[in-house]
């Protein structure tokens, strides 16, 4: 069998399971935060938007991707669930039914950073006279 067929996996950001495990393990993430299941004073108070989990091929590893509404206090929110992450792992490993219980890290999730960015670019006034229709062309 040539090995062609890993490349198709790694581009579209992992393999079905992967992706099926990631997106499980993120409902579970989101639901115990939402319950209020971890009693940290940094994280009352806070609403916490679960983006994304990307799981390692073995599913050993998985990188959680969060922002706390507003993104205000991100770097405490992170500290916050870093200190946590025993218990988060436990309370993974219960709701998830894998072999192992994955590993878990959590990232600031820069999308919201970058659309907003993207946003700031397309108002600029270049980019609107690039695309304001041509009065010429009548």
């Amino acid at each position: 069998m040539p090995r062609d067929h890993l490349k198709g996996s790694s581009a579209s950001g992992g393999s079905q399971r992967q992706l099926r495990v990631g997106e499980i393990v993120r409902h579970a993430v989101a639901d115990i935060l939402s319950h209020g299941h971890v009693h940290d004073p940094d994280l009352e108070g806070h609403i916490i938007t679960v983006a994304e989990v990307r799981m390692s091929p073995d599913l050993k590893l998985a990188t959680i991707y969060v922002m706390p509404l507003g993104g205000r206090d991100t770097e405490t929110v992170l500290a916050a669930l870093d200190r946590n992450r025993k218990f988060l792992r436990g309370e993974i490993a219960h709701r998830v039914n894998l072999k192992f219980a994955p590993d878990i890290r959590f990232r600031a999730d820069a999308r919201f950073d970058e659309a907003e960015r993207i946003e700031k670019l397309l108002r600029t006034p270049a980019v609107q006279r690039d695309l304001a229709p041509d009065s010429d062309d009548k």
